[in-house]
């Protein structure tokens, strides 16, 4: 026995390796951030919490969720109550549910093939969007990505948030004031992205059926109301200029998703097929959008002919949503369900804010995901807080800017891509994505950006500033910001882009 135990002894010893030793023991962290990086580590052991999002993830790492979850993610995202109030701008610019309609779904389908492409990079690259967007802007550049992206993820969920609001407020017939409602969203919101991508997902793929059956119990209930035979209050070239600006803000809404998608693709194969990716982000966006928006247009087509509805629509979106849907029980409940639609687009919005920041230079990369979500979360209170009065002014020029650098942004990918890269992942150095020697200097991209700039600044149309171009375009202004963008940034990237290749190298 005791010869036994010797060498039992013998051997345990043998397997005791300095790695082992420190896994066992590990050193106690110094610094806040060291600390929370650590215990962000050790939950990520135990629960699965996220912890290295910022890292290439290689294919032999991948943990690929079910292909269809690229569609329902985005379908939870997007089948919300902002989208339905977003289908009321058709007739606050005059326009008839004929008109409107067709507007809704052409933009829609434009600006999310825009992201069904962006989303064809992330399972071939495994990189999140901003790092893929440093092989055409640059690495320092790039940094304009991130900073935008936080942004417009803070002014995404900041309008969930307002809505969900509306909403809670309408169910407890103002004792719960908006600001409250406004605070309990963003809260649930904040809890699914901390965990990190798998709690992102785990919600995204199952909660559109809830949205999808209540949005479809509002069609029963109120599309037969809808009036086709309103006809506009503008006409002639005011009408064309409104018919543009429709479509640059609902375009917006659906291509703002480009410089964030591939965040939640590095996990699914290299070898997926480009056509599935893009058709399931593409239809997983367009067709939800969609639903919520033409249902918004038909209410508001019904407003001049139902003082009910005009009266409550007045007092917000969720009290015209309980003077639609009867009995006034099962309204309420479904209203409560409804607030958790904007969870979908906060749990993204969060999650891709907090990665954005992390990647806007190298030294915010070192502050942890944690610290990062929670800075995010706290911005997103106080903007929604702040504007919870002015919903669709908050819409209509959001959505419109949200639109116009996005659209810079894929044309330049795009250009990139296929001009210089031939079109194949191969030609990019994918292990050097994180060192600037290696990446372009970003002249073309930058100086391509900022051309693309000038195009929103003479094409935009906004309630604090009308282009130079656009005013050209009927009473009200023309939105063509987004038209010119996508030529002032095509057009100028690819021989800046072949003069930077042929004097700088990289």
């Amino acid at each position: 026995m005791e010869a036994y135990n010797a060498e039992a002894g013998k051997e345990a010893l043998a397997e005791l390796t300095p790695a082992s030793f420190e896994e066992e023991t590990p050193m106690k962290p110094r610094g806040l951030f060291a600390k929370i990086k650590y215990y962000e580590e050790y939950l990520d052991k135990k629960l699965g919490i996220e912890s290295h999002s910022l890292d290439r993830v290689l294919p032999e790492a991948r943990d690929p969720p079910n292909s269809l979850a690229m569609a329902f993610m985005w379908a939870s995202a997007t089948m919300n109550i902002s989208c339905f109030s977003t289908g009321f701008l058709g007739k606050q610019f005059g326009l008839s549910l004929g008109q409107t309609i067709p507007t809704i779904i052409c933009s829609t389908l434009i600006g999310a093939a825009v992201t069904g492409w962006c989303a064809t990079m992330g399972p071939e690259t495994g990189l999140r969007q901003v790092a893929i967007s440093r092989y055409s802007l640059g690495f320092y550049p790039s940094s304009i990505i991130a900073l935008l992206n936080v942004i417009e993820q803070l002014g995404w969920a900041s309008v969930n948030c307002i809505t969900g609001g509306l909403a809670l407020s309408a169910v407890s017939d103002g004792r719960v004031s908006i600001a409250v409602g406004v605070v309990i969203v963003a809260c649930v919101s904040f809890l699914f992205s901390f965990v990190g991508l798998k709690g992102v997902l785990l919600y995204e793929q199952y909660a559109w059926m809830v949205f999808f059956v209540i949005f479809m119990i509002i069609y029963g209930e109120s599309a037969h109301r809808a009036d086709l035979a309103a006809p506009a209050t503008v006409s002639g070239i005011t009408k064309s200029g409104n018919v543009l600006s429709l479509f640059s803000v609902v375009y917006g809404s659906s291509a703002s998703w480009s410089s964030i998608v591939s965040d939640f693709y590095v996990h699914y194969p290299v070898n997926i097929s480009k056509v599935k990716v893009f058709l399931y982000t593409t239809l997983g966006i367009a067709i939800p959008t969609c639903i919520g928006m033409l249902l918004g247009a038909c209410i508001s087509s019904a407003l001049d002919t139902n003082p009910e509805w005009a009266a409550a629509y007045d007092k917000g979106i969720g009290e015209i949503l309980q003077e639609i849907i009867y009995p006034r029980g099962f309204a309420k409940f479904l209203l409560v369900l409804l607030v958790l639609s904007g969870i979908g687009v906060n749990c993204i919005a969060i999650y891709s804010g907090a990665l954005s920041a992390q990647l806007f230079a190298k030294p915010c990369a070192k502050v942890p995901r944690a610290i990062w979500s929670t800075l995010v979360f706290g911005c997103i209170l106080a903007l929604g807080i702040a504007g919870r009065d002015h919903l669709l002014d908050v819409l209509e020029n959001f959505l419109s800017l949200l639109g116009y650098w996005n659209t810079s942004f894929f044309i330049i990918l795009f250009s990139e891509h296929y001009f210089f890269r031939g079109g194949n992942v191969a030609n990019y150095d994918l292990d050097a994505w994180n060192t600037p020697s290696k990446m372009p200097i970003g002249f073309a991209g930058l100086t391509a950006f900022l051309c693309g700039a000038a195009g929103w600044i003479l094409g935009m149309v906004e309630t604090y500033y009308v282009g130079a171009i656009a005013r050209l375009i009927g009473r009200d202004g023309g939105d063509i910001a987004n038209e010119l963008a996508l030529v002032f940034s095509g057009v100028s990237y690819i021989p800046l882009r072949v003069l930077e290749l042929k004097y700088i190298g990289r």
